[in-house]
């Protein structure tokens, strides 16, 4: 998949230049741009590669509609803001900052998320090896500790929201955070496995019984992709 998620640069600096803009839109700087507009990206896998632990429906509803619908959103934040700003209407471009979080935020949720999965009879599954093992040893005492903190930070979100597992390159440590609606980790903090808390995640499936939901996604993760964000953090 590729890597590039963000593209028009010049209107996300002028959001970042408006003062109301929040934390989570400064996000977006950090990501390679190129020319164009930001696009879904596509995946490695089939839909239906995940199943049983995901369906092939969900998949297919998640990425193709609600990833999309993030996407369109993004762009359309960003024209608004190019177009406040080439007016000079610095308060209208302030304005759309809670947009450009929003989508801005799902887009890239979704786009490392994606790259966190796969099927369980390739890459998906398992447990972490190497490095990545050692420092989750280190941090946590073991890979089932980790599995329960990240499953109970889930059970406890309210309402729509992710769970990171996430490095501080301040302290050098490994931890367990959570992040409410569409809100990108930032700062300090680098994603390294983000799973996806929000209904339309599993809701075709696992109906309320979402506590399973955050089960079985261990059998899909790809524990390669979080190994090589820990090495580059």
């Amino acid at each position: 998949m590729a890597t590039t998620i963000f593209r028009t640069a010049p209107t996300v600096r002028a959001a970042l230049r408006a003062s109301s803009v929040r934390p989570g839109v400064a996000a977006l700087a950090s990501t390679t741009f190129t020319r164009g507009k930001a696009t879904l990206p596509d995946l490695s896998y089939d839909y239906g590669a995940l199943e049983p632990y995901i369906s092939g429906k969900i998949m297919e509803l998640h990425h193709k509609g609600h990833h999309q619908t993030y996407v369109n959103g993004l762009n359309s934040a960003l024209e608004t803001i190019e177009e406040a700003k080439a007016k000079g209407d610095d308060i209208q471009a302030a304005a759309v900052a809670p947009l450009l979080n929003f989508n801005g935020g799902g887009h890239k949720n979704h786009s490392l998320f994606w790259e966190n999965l796969a099927p369980a009879n390739k890459e998906g599954g398992g447990e972490p090896e190497g490095a990545l093992k050692s420092a989750i040893d280190k941090n946590f005492g073991s890979f089932d500790t980790l599995q329960k903190q990240v499953n109970a930070a889930l059970a406890g979100i309210q309402g729509s929201g992710w769970a990171w597992l996430v490095k501080d390159k301040s302290a050098g440590t490994l931890q367990v955070i959570t992040k409410p609606n569409q809100d990108p980790v930032t700062g300090n903090l680098i994603p390294l496995l983000g799973i996806d808390a929000w209904e339309h995640a599993y809701y075709l499936q696992y109906q309320n019984r979402k506590a399973e939901y955050f089960k079985a996604i261990w059998n899909v993760i790809n524990w390669g992709t979080v190994a090589t964000r820990l090495e580059s953090a």
